[in-house]
Formats: structure tokens, C-alpha cells, sequence
């Protein structure tokens, strides 16, 4: 019987370079994710049942490619969220600016962190300002959840202004975002909370059951009802005998 050596790479086996991508840190934590992820199924589910200026692309921790020279290799970001409206809505590995009419996008949220805020404040909104044009800037730290955005105008960012709720208008989604329990969410013009999906299924098996419950109160207060009529009827009933039996016709009275 012959035993299995230990498999081992031959030493002039080269394996090709993977796809270029950012080389900027991952996300920072499970917070961060989640939050990403957020962002994007809210969107996604929001915008579901139409085009927003001929549909859009919303993606997270994607590179955005923009060398003048047309180079995958240099100049290139990953956003933790992006959105580009006037697009096509497929899926994508990157987005290539040159591969996309130019566009890029028309809003990016940062979530920050202790190793990436000096550079979401600094190098990263200089270049979404001077070089991507994009019109509206958000930042978010899912652990300490500061909170603030910034429009483009003259082609320097200014502070959103909060309304009284303390939430950010945003032009390019026609959505407030504000913070709520902690996490960075969507809010309509009314300043109404956009539920996620999972709270629109709970909210709609509550109601469900609710309704189930309302049924069955229903259907019990029905019961007694007729357990009532019944009940008068045999008193009735006992009451006409008795009469009769003291010789007066009760259908008479």
C-alpha cells in the first residue's frame, strides 16, 4: 500500500498577478460592514420599483479607477459607498470612469475609523472635490457616530446644514440621512424613517397577527353575543310557560 507524499509546489510555478484593485485598509470592523451593507439594501429596496435618472449604481468598498492615462494600476479609490445616478444597473468588479462616459459618482459616503479618518478628512475629500466633482460628501464613524456632509458649490464643499431633527438633506438622493439607533440611515422629505426590509416583513407579520387577534375577538365576541340571545330566549321561553300554567296567554300581554 502506498502512502501519499505531502503535495508541493514545484518552484517554477509562477502564479499570475490578481485583479488590481484598491490598496486602500478594509473595512474596519463587523460595524462597518454592516453599515456598508446597510446603505446599500435600503437603497437597492427603495429605488426597487423605478429608474432614478435612468437607473443608478450603488456599490461599497469598490475601486473607482480615474487615470488620466487610462491605467487600472494608478490612480484609484474605494469608497466605502458610492452612488452614481444616469447608469446602467449591473454589476461590476470596479468602476472604470474612462469605461463609463466619464461618469463619476454623484455621492460618497466615508465611514470612518481611527486608522482612516485624518484621511477621509483630509486627502480623500480634496480629491472627491477636485478631481471627481462629486456633488455631495458624507462621513459616518459607526463607533463614536459623528456625522456630517458636505455639498459642492463653486466647486468647494460646504456643510450641509441639519434641520431640526438633526438630519442631512441630500440633493442627489432626494433622502435625508440622519442617524437612528446608532446606524446611518435613510429618512424621506417628511423626515420619516425609510424602514429596511426585515422591518417592513416584521411590521407586516405584526400587523398580520394583529389583525389574526382582531378576528378572534371578533369571532368570541360573536359567540357570547349569540350565547346571550340564546340565554333570553330560554327565559323567554321559561317565563310563556309559566304563564301558561297560570292560565294566561303570553302572546296576549
Amino acid at each position: 500500500m502506498s502512502v501519499a507524499k505531502d503535495f508541493e509546489t514545484p518552484e517554477d510555478v509562477i502564479f499570475p498577478p490578481g485583479d488590481l484593485e484598491s490598496n486602500e485598509p478594509p473595512l474596519e470592523t463587523y460595524l462597518h460592514l454592516q453599515q456598508m451593507l446597510l446603505l446599500i439594501k435600503c437603497l437597492d429596496w427603495w429605488w426597487r420599483d423605478h429608474n432614478r435618472f435612468n437607473d443608478y449604481f450603488a456599490a461599497g468598498n469598490l475601486s473607482i479607477h480615474y487615470s488620466p492615462r487610462q491605467r487600472k494600476s494608478e490612480d484609484f479609490r474605494g469608497p466605502d459607498f458610492f452612488v452614481v445616478l444616469n447608469t446602467e444597473r449591473k454589476p461590476r468588479d470596479s468602476w472604470v470612469v474612462w469605461e463609463e462616459d466619464g461618469k463619476y459618482p454623484n455621492l460618497i459616503i466615508e465611514l470612518l475609523s481611527k486608522s482612516t479618518a485624518a484621511t477621509d478628512k483630509g486627502l480623500k475629500k480634496q480629491i472627491y472635490q477636485d478631481i471627481f466633482r462629486t456633488p455631495e460628501y458624507f462621513w459616518f464613524d459607526p463607533k463614536n457616530l459623528e456625522f456630517a456632509g458636505f455639498i459642492l458649490v463653486g466647486g468647494t464643499y460646504q456643510p450641509i446644514e441639519p434641520n431640526p431633527q438633526g438630519l442631512l438633506w441630500s440633493q442627489q438622493l432626494s433622502l435625508y440621512l440622519g442617524v437612528h439607533e446608532n446606524q446611518l440611515r435613510y429618512f424621506n422629505a417628511e423626515g420619516q424613517l425609510m424602514p429596511t426590509p426585515e422591518e417592513i416583513a416584521q411590521w407586516e407579520a405584526e400587523h398580520a397577527q394583529q389583525e389574526r387577534q382582531r378576528a378572534e375577538q371578533e369571532k368570541q365576541r360573536a359567540e357570547q353575543e349569540r350565547q346571550r340571545a340564546e340565554q333570553e330566549k330560554q327565559r323567554a321561553e321559561h317565563l310563556a310557560a309559566k304563564l301558561r300554567e297560570l292560565g294566561v296567554d303570553p302572546d296576549t300581554i
